[in-house]
């Protein structure tokens, strides 16, 4: 019998501040439709000055921690396209907030927003191998373009901490995996740059493509059917794209994309990507908090999963929800961590979105904004400073 390997334990986090898109829409002149019906997001989160994917990601893994402890943890993946550091791995900080001990693998992982699904597929091949094990991944972002531009409006901040290892008390992930890789030029950050550069319509159609081919070497590996998934977590760059890549699945299945039928698939796994924004590596795994924390009862009920990241590579999976995953939820935290953010007006917005860390290596103090546990202290001799509150 195989062995049963897949999520223990799901916790998510964001950012500090809040930026509704009314404030962004007043601002540029926009019709508030086009953002909240248009792309389907209403606010994006904002990180403090001293937030970051470090910080983020310690406030999501800190609860599994918490929880579990880190007796059975021998490897911690990191996935992110935010990163801070061309050599060491923003793991290695997160490792040494959270308390996990030295003999432990930590690495980083990148590539665009696809970077968790790789570490979640790595992290069951490591359990397989030694079911003993679990292995934490985490997948933190923060997203960020140019000021008055098109990408500007779908921005977010977010990590998802996933806890992997066997009999999993949430979701059972399947083999096999469709996979797909084209070398496409729609989104991308040179290391000369701090914002992305986007290509809009090249992305959308780069997406659509790769979901045709996730799904056909899905189906050529012996993968379900449509008809026996409940729902699909889709990579939800902005909402609205979930909507078009599973319209454009039915279609190239040859299925009715009625309203109601896309709605039945997606709808309870928008809920916090429409509010959190573009977390990039996090967003299929926001997706699937939010369907677990809102749906009826999915136990035994097949979950797709759809990751894609720009440049580009896809993935499609399943996933089987798990008896007993209802005791294991952290809805009221998940929902916590979304409503305590601060309301900010465009102003405040502007200056945090242009603060940066000054590249000089002397001794620089950032402001003490988040209310979080783990806040970015400052930078001394080019050494970022890390403290928990």
């Amino acid at each position: 019998m195989s062995l049963s390997i897949g999520i223990h334990d799901l916790s998510i986090a964001t950012g500090e501040f809040v930026l509704p898109h009314t404030a962004l829409a007043a601002h540029n002149g926009t019709d508030i439709g086009k953002y909240h019906v248009g792309i389907g997001q209403e606010s994006m989160s904002v990180t403090a000055a001293d937030e970051d994917i470090v910080t983020l990601a310690a406030t999501a893994a800190a609860p599994l921690i918490a929880r579990h402890g880190t007796d059975r943890i021998r490897t911690l993946v990191l996935a992110t396209e935010s990163s801070i550091d061309q050599a060491k791995a923003a793991g290695i900080y997160v490792h040494s907030l959270i308390g996990l001990p030295s003999a432990t693998r930590v690495v980083e992982l990148k590539q665009a927003c696809y970077g968790a699904t790789a570490a979640l597929q790595f992290a069951v091949g490591l359990v397989r191998r030694d079911p003993a094990q679990q292995v934490l991944v985490i997948a933190s972002d923060v997203s960020r373009y140019d000021l008055d531009s098109p990408g500007e409006a779908t921005q977010g901040a977010a990590a998802v901490a996933m806890l992997v290892g066997v009999d999993p008390a949430l979701v059972r992930i399947e083999d096999p995996s469709g996979l797909y890789t084209a070398d496409v030029m729609d989104f991308w950050r040179p290391n000369y740059r701090d914002t992305a550069l986007v290509d809009g319509q090249e992305s959308v159609g780069a997406y659509l493509q790769a979901v045709e081919g996730t799904w056909k070497d899905y189906t050529e590996q012996g993968g379900r059917t449509l008809e026996e998934f409940a729902a699909f977590c889709y990579h939800q760059p902005f909402t609205k794209m979930a909507y078009k890549a599973h319209r454009h699945l039915l279609n190239y299945c040859g299925r009715d994309t009625d309203p109601d039928t896309v709605t039945a698939a997606l709808g309870e796994t928008t809920a916090y990507n429409r509010v959190i924004g573009n977390s990039y590596t996090a967003s299929v795994y926001l997706a699937l908090a939010a369907l677990l924390d809102q749906a009826d009862d999915l136990t035994g009920k097949s979950v797709g999963f759809l990751s894609y990241g720009s440049g580009s590579v896809a993935e499609f999976f399943a996933g089987t929800v798990v008896a007993g995953y209802r005791d294991h939820l952290r809805t009221d935290a998940h929902r916590e961590a979304i409503t305590r953010r601060t309301e900010v007006g465009y102003d405040a917005y502007r200056a945090l979105h242009e603060h940066r860390l000054p590249a000089d290596g002397g001794d620089h103090a950032t402001p003490a904004q988040t209310t979080g546990p783990y806040r970015l202290a400052g930078i001394s001799g080019h050494k970022r400073l890390y403290a928990t509150r």
